[in-house]
């Protein structure tokens, strides 16, 4: 089964011990609209997902799926 990014962001809100508003917030978004990330009603933009990366410190490719490796989110 192949991981989506729907799927990804859920697990690391829920092994955080997250409520989806508590994401919302950190990343200055309406909690319905993070909401609808989840649900995979809406695509999740590209500067929401590097919102997402930065605040779970995890890189692009882990968050959206492409790789299980989990790697820190490049800091410059």
């Amino acid at each position: 089964m192949r991981v989506t990014c729907k799927s990804r962001i859920k697990k690391l809100r829920s092994q955080n011990h997250l409520s989806q508003k508590d994401v919302a917030v950190a990343i200055k978004i309406p909690p319905r609209t993070y909401c609808d990330y989840e649900t995979g009603s809406v695509k999740v933009p590209l500067d929401i997902l590097i919102r997402l990366a930065r605040y779970y410190d995890v890189d692009l490719n882990y968050i959206t799926g492409i790789s299980n490796l989990r790697k820190e989110f490049p800091h410059l």
